[in-house]
């Protein structure tokens, strides 16, 4: 590289610019973090994938401020729920709803949390997310590729490539985030090795465009819908209810079936087959080659190296857990690394990243591979003893999932990370609860979920005066942001619950008692009642958890 080539300086880069890169670039905007994005391809995604995003992922983005922004841009699949199974898709009595909404098995939805589930497609969720994130000050570059990258001690060095004139820059960044695939590069420079069963089947990702297959599908508004005919079986699924459609083909390349055996005219063959509706117009306009595996990294982060999304887990598409599990790796990591870089936090709260979502990774992704037993996915044939993981329904993976260790206080370090029924009570480790407040005199109405992005959150009740003023203090002496709150009835609360709700229940503890919350909205502490000296408590606790020394 000739020795005038441009040069860069920025905290964070980013390798890779799919849904993780651009949410690790939207949540670390927030937070005010420089940081620059650079992406191989010219542009996002333009195929219809990826399309599930569960219950945290879109409490996560309605904290980011996108979340009426990606529901708009799904407004076209709002009414499209659960998850169709049939022999003949001609017949609208044949087969059966293996799910008829997206979680059956768990509470609704509306009493845990104030999100709900949405089907929005890569290919719609990318541009809002790309959007948001220049919004928020990133450094976004697409066409723009990694070419090598080193670490010392204080930082690391990069140099990377624009596609499009073939010039050379070099970037020193703090920190990098590695979510560039799961082919990383980065991963691979890094020596990183993968465990788990591998790959687990092929599929051809099949957009189409018919009129007449509206008429055949009726009103029945699946998110997908499992074709398991014997003249030919597959997945299809809506993008617009009316003409465009995805069709997943079982793919067989270990039988020496290739890409080019999918011609046009095979494809068509193939959708008109396994829907059972010979007759209707198929025009095929695009195919995509994808392999779903299930496979986690042996570590999360190698030095100033963090692997995030695809890159450290690989999981089957049953359940869209990867794409969520990957948004959340980017969520934890986000506010981690924004506290070290202002002095907050010492950096050896960076370990906390692995120690958390590392086992995360391994428990959804058997979880993944199981559900794609239940639902007999197509082309997934499991080897005997494979995918024998937990049965139950999606919140408990998507919700309830826990962090035994890391940077949490009173855990027990031996308890299972995706519990076998919910238990959203507040438990150090875990997402803090969702209830409905109020502010008085002001009549807005918010989710407790609302408070947390930006800062550790004290809440306590509404005569918790000492915790409330030792919130103040602690700040104060670790040179941080805390926001505490004060909640329930009379004069010195500061919210107030809807419903007459009982916070303190809510949470685990009594009315005396004080919940510390992390800015990713996990529960890092908890004092069950009032304590003698709450400015020593409090102040031990976050030092503990920020690696601080007194």
């Amino acid at each position: 590289m000739e020795e005038n080539a441009e040069q860069h300086r920025v905290p964070v880069l980013i390798v890779g610019g799919s849904l993780v890169g651009l949410s690790a670039s939207l949540f670390l905007g927030r937070l005010g973090v420089r940081h620059m994005l650079v992406e191989k391809h010219a542009d996002t995604s333009r195929h219809p994938r990826g399309r599930g995003n569960n219950l945290r992922t879109m409490e996560v983005f309605r904290s980011a401020g996108v979340e009426e922004l990606i529901r708009e841009a799904a407004s076209l699949l709002a009414d499209n729920h659960g998850i169709l199974q049939t022999p003949e898709l001609a017949d609208p009595d044949a087969g059966e709803w293996l799910v008829r909404q997206i979680d059956e098995k768990g509470p609704p939805t509306g009493r845990i949390s104030p999100s709900a589930w949405c089907v929005c497609s890569q290919n719609d969720l990318e541009p809002v997310l790309l959007k948001a994130a220049r919004n928020n000050g990133g450094d976004l570059r697409f066409s723009t590729e990694l070419l090598s990258f080193e670490q010392d001690a204080d930082g690391v060095t990069a140099v990377v490539r624009d596609r499009r004139t073939g010039h050379d820059s070099t970037v020193r960044a703090d920190y990098l985030i590695a979510a560039d695939g799961p082919r990383s590069p980065v991963r691979e420079r890094l020596g990183i090795g993968q465990t788990g069963p591998g790959d687990l089947f092929h599929n051809v990702s099949i957009t189409f465009r018919s009129t007449g297959l509206a008429d055949v599908v009726g009103d029945r508004r699946f998110v997908v819908c499992y074709l398991t005919g014997p003249a030919a079986e597959g997945a299809l699924l809506p993008v617009d209810n009316a003409e465009q459609w995805v069709f997943h083909a079982p793919w067989q390349p270990e039988s020496g079936e290739t890409l080019e055996d999918f011609t046009d005219e095979r494809c068509a063959d193939i959708i008109r087959a396994a829907t059972g509706a010979p007759h209707i117009d198929v025009e095929i306009t695009g195919k995509a080659p994808w392999h779903a595996a299930e496979r986690v990294a042996q570590r999360y982060a190698h030095g100033r190296v963090f692997l995030a999304g695809d890159s450290a887990h690989e999981m089957s598409p049953t359940g869209a857990f990867g794409s969520n599990t990957g948004i959340q790796d980017a969520h934890n990591l986000a506010w981690k690394i924004a506290a070290v870089l202002d002095g907050s936090a010492a950096p050896a709260l960076l370990d906390s990243y692995e120690a958390e979502r590392l086992p995360v990774a391994r428990a959804t992704s058997a979880r993944a591979s199981a559900r794609s037993v239940e639902h007999s996915h197509p082309g997934y044939a499991p080897a005997p003893g494979m995918a024998g993981g937990p049965k139950g329904g999606l919140l408990p993976v998507a919700l309830g999932y826990r962090y035994p260790r890391g940077a949490v206080l009173g855990t027990d370090p031996d308890m299972p990370v995706i519990p076998a029924k919910m238990d959203l009570t507040a438990a150090p480790g875990s997402r803090a609860p969702h209830m409905w407040l109020q502010h008085p005199g002001v009549g807005r109405r918010l989710s407790t979920l609302d408070l947390y992005e930006r800062s550790f959150v004290v809440l306590t009740g509404a005569g918790g005066k000492d915790w409330y003023t030792a919130a103040e203090l602690v700040a104060a002496r670790l040179s941080i942001a805390i926001d505490a709150y004060r909640i329930g009835e009379g004069p010195e609360a500061d919210l107030v619950p809807e419903t007459n709700a009982d916070w303190a229940e809510t949470h685990g503890t009594s009315p005396q008692g004080a919940v510390l919350v992390r800015p990713d909205g996990f529960v890092a502490w908890r004092s069950p009642g009032a304590d003698p000296d709450p400015e020593a408590a409090l102040f031990n606790a976050l030092a503990s958890l920020l690696h601080r020394t007194a």
